[in-house]
């Protein structure tokens, strides 16, 4: 499974565990304009650190964080591999 598929998979089950409606998921969607509120990305966060063992949020700057679905895929891409090495 691609880190993109494991974060679509994982927005998907938390939308549909909270009621939330969600656009087609697209690297350049922005996420601060869907239902996807912060208690879903908290849930995403810690569904992804499970995954992966780390938290890329941890010491991140407010100024990095990210915008869009490709953004934060891209995010966690670096996190795995900086994690790997």
């Amino acid at each position: 499974m691609t880190m993109r598929s494991t974060i679509v998979a994982e927005i998907e089950a938390i939308t549909r565990d909270h009621d939330k409606t969600m656009p087609p998921l697209t690297d350049d969607m922005v996420l601060m304009d869907t239902e996807f509120d912060s208690l879903c990305f908290a849930l995403l966060v810690a569904r992804m650190e499970d995954h992966l063992g780390v938290d890329p949020f941890g010491t991140m700057e407010v100024a990095d964080l990210p915008v869009t679905l490709g953004d934060l895929v891209a995010l966690y891409d670096r996190a795995a591999v900086a994690n790997a090495a």
